[in-house]
């Protein structure tokens, strides 16, 4: 890797210091703080550009590139492009493309892979359970993976009308994306990915020698994993199909006109997606009526509930299309923060939902600000963007989790995503 970018070039201090001022004006100095130090930190130390001109995002404290992690850390400053159009932001536009351009390499090179390495370094998690490919940091396949990257490439579009990006290699990435979620509409009979980590907990491996747990064809395209890493209880993770399906929409959309071919294969599976979510991906709850069930497996099988990760039930309108005030939408979310929801945690200093990713108790600041974000109620998206601010236990970090009665309970010292939610949610807040 090369030397790490300039912050203050791609962030100029007047730009960064004019929202925060706004954001101190709208939440006070605290989230003012946080947002300032988290921007620039984010810029400072997770981007590291490459001799081909693309641009890797580590995590964090973790040295690899996660590809829905990495497009999530771009997301404020995406709407920040969005919200601002001062000339002085074009380099920030052009490394956002060149970070969107990394990812579509990763997606044509291992459609499987959910985080990778800056160059063929063989640096991994756990090298036991990878083959003998170099590049890869961990072989978790998780639907969001082959979503988030061409999301960013449209919200960058959109935000600034840039479109250099869809060149050749989104084209490859394309060809790759909907090959893989079309093979894995039969993962019984169709797949052969396979994932076994020897000598560990139930939830970092697959069970049936690496298969997976059965499920029956329903239309619906399986994942191994879940966006927090952990295995799939049920084949079928219907956020994610959700978002999948949106994304397809993009990529038809985009495709229209150069490759009618390949966006007619993306518009109908997209549409194939949504038609087994109707199907199977609906359960009706005693309290809250009908509502999206979190994972399936097509035999009978449904988890209700609901985890902090995106995409997760209650981000659906932030990654799959659904509107905030879609009846069914309504009611998930009524289920998700609530104590029917198994991974939802109340305490004395805050409540949210969880992750059996993280101890019993601890909410996520990720989730936090997507319940902000997604929130019809300006009050209560204001009220969670000061909630996180002040369970950061004085770190100026935002942390992966922390416990509902002690923020000094905190797990991950520095998570980059969770840095970006927070600062989403502040631009979301102060937004004129």
């Amino acid at each position: 890797m090369t030397t790490p970018l300039d912050p203050d070039v791609l962030l100029p201090s007047p730009v960064l210091a004019r929202w925060t001022d706004r954001v101190d004006a709208a939440a006070g100095a605290e989230c003012a703080n946080l947002f300032a130090a988290a921007m620039r930190r984010t810029l400072a130390r997770t981007l590291h550009p490459l001799d081909d001109g693309t641009v890797f995002v580590i995590t964090g404290d973790i040295p690899a590139m996660w590809l829905r992690d990495a497009a999530t850390q771009m997301r404020p400053y995406v709407r920040l492009l969005a919200l601002d159009d001062d000339p002085r932001l074009g380099a920030l536009t052009e490394v956002i493309g060149a970070v969107v351009r990394r990812q579509f390499a990763y997606v044509a090179h291992d459609p499987y892979a959910n985080a990778f390495n800056a160059a063929p370094n063989g640096n991994c998690h756990e090298p036991r359970d990878l083959g003998d490919d170099p590049w890869l940091w961990e072989r978790k396949y998780e639907i969001d993976s082959l979503c988030f990257p061409f999301q960013l490439a449209e919200q960058l579009a959109e935000a600034t009308g840039t479109a250099d990006h869809f060149d050749d290699a989104f084209h490859a990435a394309a060809v790759a994306a909907i090959d893989t979620l079309s093979v894995e509409l039969d993962h019984e009979g169709s797949s052969s990915y396979r994932f076994v980590r020897p000598d560990t907990v139930a939830q970092d491996t697959l069970p049936r020698d690496g298969l997976g747990s059965p499920v029956a064809v329903t239309g619906m395209t399986w994942s191994g994993f879940r966006p927090s890493d952990d295995a799939c209880t049920y084949g079928y993770l219907v956020p994610a199909n959700l978002m999948a399906a949106h994304t397809l929409d993009g990529i038809a959309a985009r495709l229209r006109g150069s490759d009618d071919g390949l966006a007619a294969r993306a518009g109908e599976l997209a549409a194939g997606l949504r038609d087994g979510v109707a199907q199977h991906g609906r359960v009706v709850h005693l309290r809250h009526g009908e509502i999206w069930a979190y994972e399936v497996d097509g035999l009978g099988s449904a988890l209700l509930a609901d985890d902090a990760n995106m995409p997760s039930l209650l981000s659906l309108p932030l990654v799959a299309g659904i509107a905030a005030d879609d009846p069914r939408y309504v009611r998930t979310r009524r289920f998700v923060l609530s104590g029917d929801n198994p991974y939802f945690y109340r305490g004395r200093v805050a409540a949210g939902p969880g992750s059996p990713h993280t101890p019993v108790d601890h909410v996520w600041p990720i989730a936090l600000a997507v319940a902000g974000l997604t929130s019809p109620d300006p009050a209560e998206s204001m009220r969670l963007l000061q909630l996180i601010a002040e369970t950061t236990a004085d770190t100026e970090y935002v942390h992966e989790s922390f416990h509902v009665d002690d923020p000094t309970r905190y797990t991950r010292e520095w998570f980059s995503w969770a840095d970006s939610m927070f600062c989403e949610l502040a631009l979301h807040v102060c937004a004129p």
